[in-house]
């Protein structure tokens, strides 16, 4: 739904429906009485509203699905792995060079075609070969209630600005975003002032965001390609580049990168196409014909299918482990049971990207320590293994919860800090002794 509040341009306002019609979408006026029963969380200053066909997806399902369905076909994963540099002989790259970026191992792969897909990363790779892409970073930040708030993707009735979408999905919603130009792709974070501009926004489209708690923040990066066009990083193209670096004497070398969620799969075509014609292949892509199929090691991502089978299986001795969603121990197993299919290393850090655990409001407080207790039960971490894997767990959910801290989220911090950095001594490093040690003798 596409709405309007008291102070937007009503010339775009007006022009919105012949807009859409001219791009093929159909736009269909709601009653204003009618927009506010489909989403109470509306403002009562709202002036105009439009109804059109949208979704929203899991982003960590869409990940999990696309490498579970690349695997199914032949492919190899390498996770923690960094190119390194090229070599390139006769106008052609004879080898890739890559570095395990836990273990600093070093190997390399020969391929006749080499594709750049690295996004945000794309000119860093391509600079590896000599070759350079301009590329304009656009920082973007988002922030992720603890409830619902609507039933169906909300969006502000303006030109593209800040706080102008509210996207629902599973048991929360997420707000944004921002677009703020940043030198490089890497070491990015979401600010206290984008935080406190985003909510501005967006509560004059749904008041409730200014009471509502946050749970977490996060941001990326658009790799925008094309020149630059003052300050708005908007007003530069979100289209994608799909580039044949023949043209820079390296035959066998295709950068794609830009783009948008939205149009990923129809870059992927786009991309195999031109690797089947340097390959000399004439088969059709399939891309456009059959869906994504859904995985079993994704399915654990879904907020409902945890509850659901616990509640199912009614076992009183399957404990939760996490109880803000309600992930139990039986559910741990069979991730476990899947990533192990796959020869992911057991991590909480891997556990958690292919579950709910850590994404309730406790942002990992209770749920880290019960599943790292549990694996040491079940003889999967040993010595200080699990006490490495809650640091490292937690900083990632740290890095989310800084610039929310205020009220609710301020004393949860607090809680957490007195429990994993009081007790566990987690704010230690693995080299250091406990503080009782370091301390001399009386």
């Amino acid at each position: 739904m596409f709405v309007a509040v008291q102070g937007d341009d009503e010339n775009y306002i007006a022009d919105f429906p012949l807009l859409c019609a001219q791009s093929g979408i159909a736009a269909h006026p709601v009653d204003l009485n009618e927009a506010r029963n489909l989403e109470p969380a509306l403002s009562d200053k709202l002036i105009a509203a439009y109804a059109v066909d949208d979704a929203a997806v899991d982003p960590f399902r869409l990940t999990l699905d696309n490498i579970a369905q690349a695997m199914d076909t032949g492919a190899g994963l390498f996770r923690f792995t960094r190119v390194a540099g090229f070599t390139i002989g006769q106008s052609k790259i004879a080898a890739t060079q890559l570095i395990n970026t836990q273990t600093d191992e070093e190997f390399q792969i020969q391929a006749n075609v080499v594709v750049n897909a690295a996004g945000a990363w794309a000119a860093q790779v391509a600079v590896l070969a000599d070759i350079p892409i301009h590329i304009i970073y656009s920082k973007g930040s988002l922030l992720v209630t603890q409830n619902r708030l609507a039933h169906r993707v909300v969006n502000r009735l303006r030109l593209a600005t800040d706080a102008d979408i509210l996207v629902p999905g599973g048991t929360v919603s997420i707000l944004g975003t921002t677009s703020v130009r940043t030198p490089t792709p890497d070491a990015i974070y979401p600010e206290i002032e984008e935080i406190d501009r985003i909510i501005e926004e967006g509560v004059m489209m749904i008041p409730a965001l200014e009471t509502t708690r946050y749970i977490r923040a996060y941001c990326g990066v658009r790799p925008l390609v094309g020149s630059e066009n003052g300050d708005d990083d908007r007003k530069v193209s979100r289209g994608y580049a799909l580039i044949d670096h023949t043209r820079d004497k390296v035959e066998n070398f295709i950068t794609i990168t830009g783009g948008k969620l939205t149009t990923y799969r129809f870059m992927a075509e786009k991309t195999a196409d031109l690797v089947c014609q340097q390959l000399g292949i004439g088969q059709p892509c399939q891309t456009r014909t059959e869906p994504l199929p859904a995985s079993a090691s994704a399915q654990w991502t879904d907020p409902g299918l945890a509850p659901r089978q616990w509640m199912k299986q009614n076992d009183p001795d399957d404990l939760l482990l996490c109880e803000c969603e309600m992930v139990s121990q039986n559910s741990v197993d069979q991730i476990i049971t899947g990533m192990g299919k796959l020869n992911i290393p057991l991590t909480l850090e891997a556990i958690g990207l292919r579950s709910r655990v850590g994404k309730g409001p406790c942002q990992g407080t209770f749920c880290s320590q019960r599943v790292a207790a549990y694996l040491y039960d079940r003889g999967m971490f040993n010595d200080d293994q699990g006490l490495a894997n809650l640091r490292h767990f937690l900083s990632e959910r740290w890095r989310g919860q800084h610039p929310l801290l205020w009220d609710v989220s301020l004393i949860q911090s607090e809680l957490q800090e007195a429990m994993h950095c009081g007790f566990f001594g987690l704010e230690l490093r693995h080299t250091e002794k406990p503080l009782d040690e370091q301390l001399p003798d009386k």
